[in-house]
């Protein structure tokens, strides 16, 4: 189910009070001059997007935000067991419903990597409460993937989904140099990337971070140690 959208941008309004119409008749004198809802979270603008990215372009902030990273289960075996077509339905499904669960709790869709999303929090819809909304999203995206295996067909018995959520400071910047690419980078990141991957089908993993900032919503949480790869020692992570 899609989520309303907003009639003004939140990005906008949020960092400028700059009531920027996104919909409707008032958007059309907007819209002829290019700005149209974001790609990456269609409740902010192309303003939004200009006005980031030529702040990036001088150079890179550190910014108190929650990573998210979403890894559908078996897609290779999927690609193997089934046709090129029901698989890209499959795939479809899987980046429409995480898209839809993290635009709902104002997240950043920063990207769609195969099988695999990463999402950003408190940037650039401020939240206090960012990481809370993080997981959040993960359990809609866990909720929607699973509501979706009645009305998919062939494949969707197998449409699973790991998530692993991180909270800290991170750098927020255009990085490369030959494809300059707007993203999140900095342990945070490889952390959360880690921890989906540890993640078993079905499940969500958060740092200790995390469970701190958000712990009114993680009451009935388990915790395990996990030896993650790339670091030392291993690390506590609760199952949402």
């Amino acid at each position: 189910m899609t989520a309303a959208r907003a009639t003004l941008c939140k990005g906008c309004w949020q960092q400028l009070h700059l009531p920027v119409p996104l919909r409707g008749i008032a958007s059309a004198p907007f819209r002829a001059f290019g700005v149209r809802p974001s790609r990456m979270n269609p409740n902010t603008c192309t303003i939004c997007e200009l006005m980031f990215t030529r702040v990036m372009k001088a150079r890179q902030i550190s910014i108190d935000a929650t990573v998210l990273f979403a890894d559908l289960r078996n897609y290779t075996g999927l690609s193997q067991a089934h046709s090129s077509e029901t698989v890209s339905a499959l795939l479809d499904a899987f980046y429409d419903e995480c898209a839809e669960a993290i635009w709902e709790h104002d997240g950043l869709l920063n990207k769609t990597m195969g099988d695999a999303v990463m999402a950003v929090f408190n940037f650039p819809i401020r939240r206090a409460d960012h990481a809370t909304q993080a997981v959040r999203a993960a359990r809609s995206i866990q909720q929607r993937c699973a509501a979706r295996r009645d009305s998919l067909g062939e494949g969707a018995d197998k449409i699973c989904v790991g998530v692993g959520i991180d909270s800290g400071l991170v750098s927020f910047g255009e990085f490369g140099r030959t494809h300059q690419d707007l993203t999140a980078i900095g342990t945070v990141v490889n952390i959360a990337s880690r921890a989906q991957s540890a993640a078993a089908a079905g499940e969500i993993l958060v740092t200790q971070a995390v469970y701190d900032a958000a712990r009114p919503d993680l009451n009935e949480s388990s915790a395990r140690d996990f030896q993650l790869k790339g670091f030392a020692a291993p690390m506590t992570l609760w199952a949402a």
